[in-house]
């Protein structure tokens, strides 16, 4: 006989497979929902302008433009050589006076220092004595020649005093060029003629006008002609000079104007014109040798400070886009390239020098491309806006 618990629990089990069985059914029997489509991908870089937008684009074919690229090449201030002198005796002796301190400005001719010289006197005895055998071969020529009339002696003689007294006008004017050498000037020379006084004193005077930048003499020092006492350089002009790479020389050109900035001077910057290219290259430093003329009436600008010369290189063509056409993204640039009527994509571009308002571009658009040239400001925006919808 079945028990009733028995009965009861197959009665659950019954009442449990008929639920499923039914929850089954009503699943089945429910109709299926529409699937949803798919998004469809937008390119954030993509911006289509609207009617209003497009009358604040302006748009740019990219090709060739001239760049002129900035050079800043490092250099130093030095005197200009065609305004300096190096001033040294012209006889040997003994320094008695010295009439010049280092700094101090010269006028042309002014005497800096004076040599006592047993040199000089002795030369200036050795032409005494030639004017004076002048005087003794005039007169016997003089002489010889009356003797000859008179037909005491003959023309042969005559012919002989003649050739010394040639002789002793040679022996004088080369005592004369000694003396000129030796640095007396001709009317000192004359006063000897007529004095016939030995003065062997020798003045070392300033062949410019300028400033003493250089003394390496001290009273009672004993000089050689061979040696450098002082020199006087005329600093109203300067030079700046600075050494070009090989690589970057035919870029530059004498008569370019340039620009100096010397950074002792608060970067004061000075223009100058290339007055020099040079015409070889330094085997240790493969740089060639540029000079600039600079004005420097008030004496700002001194030698050996360091300066930075700036130059213009000549045109070159290069590919180019305008600046106002660049957008700046996450550090990089980038410009907007046309790729339909009315739609632009935002393209990252790798950019050269800048030269008057056009940059060169080195990979990012090739020759042929459209960008926009002006307006990209309101484009990008517009692109921004689109990708925050």
């Amino acid at each position: 006989m079945v028990s009733y618990s028995a009965v009861q629990k197959t009665t659950r089990a019954s009442i449990l497979v008929l639920s499923l069985l039914m929850g089954m059914s009503l699943v089945g029997c429910k109709p299926a929902e529409e699937e949803k489509p798919a998004a469809e991908a937008v390119d954030p870089n993509i911006v289509e302008l609207t009617p209003s937008l497009q009358q604040q684009v302006k748009l740019e074919t990219v090709g060739m433009s001239d760049i002129r690229e900035t050079l800043r090449i490092p250099g130093s201030v030095q005197v200009d050589e065609q305004r300096m002198a190096r001033i040294g005796a012209s006889v040997t002796g003994r320094i008695t006076d010295i009439d010049v301190v280092l700094g101090q400005d010269v006028k042309q001719g002014q005497v800096l220092a004076t040599v006592n010289s047993t040199e000089l006197a002795q030369n200036q005895l050795l032409y005494i004595k030639a004017m004076q055998q002048i005087s003794l071969q005039t007169k016997a020529v003089e002489r010889a020649r009356l003797l000859l009339n008179a037909d005491v002696i003959s023309a042969a003689e005559v012919q002989r005093r003649e050739a010394e007294l040639s002789a002793a006008q040679a022996e004088l004017n080369a005592a004369r060029d000694q003396l000129m050498i030796l640095g007396m000037s001709s009317s000192a020379i004359a006063q000897l003629s007529k004095s016939g006084q030995i003065h062997s004193f020798s003045s070392v005077s300033a062949r410019l006008a300028g400033t003493i930048i250089s003394r390496k003499v001290n009273l009672g020092q004993v000089v050689q002609p061979a040696e450098e006492l002082f020199i006087v350089a005329d600093l109203s002009h300067v030079w700046a000079v600075a050494e070009v790479p090989e690589q970057q020389v035919g870029l530059i050109q004498e008569g370019e104007e340039v620009m100096i900035e010397i950074p002792a001077l608060n970067n004061r910057q000075f223009k100058g014109k290339l007055i020099y290219v040079g015409d070889i290259v330094n085997p240790q430093t493969r740089t060639v040798t540029v000079r600039t003329d600079l004005e420097n009436a008030d004496d700002t600008i001194k030698p050996d400070m360091l300066v930075s010369m700036v130059v213009q290189s000549l045109p070159t063509p290069k590919l180019a886009v305008p600046m106002q056409g660049i957008v700046r993204e996450n550090d990089r640039d980038h410009v907007f390239v046309q790729i339909a009527p009315n739609k632009f994509r935002l393209r990252e571009v790798v950019l050269g020098p800048e030269f008057q308002g056009m940059a060169t571009v080195e990979s990012g658009v090739v020759a042929g491309d459209v960008v926009v040239a002006d307006g990209a400001f309101h484009v990008n925006n517009e692109r921004k806006r689109k990708e925050l919808e």
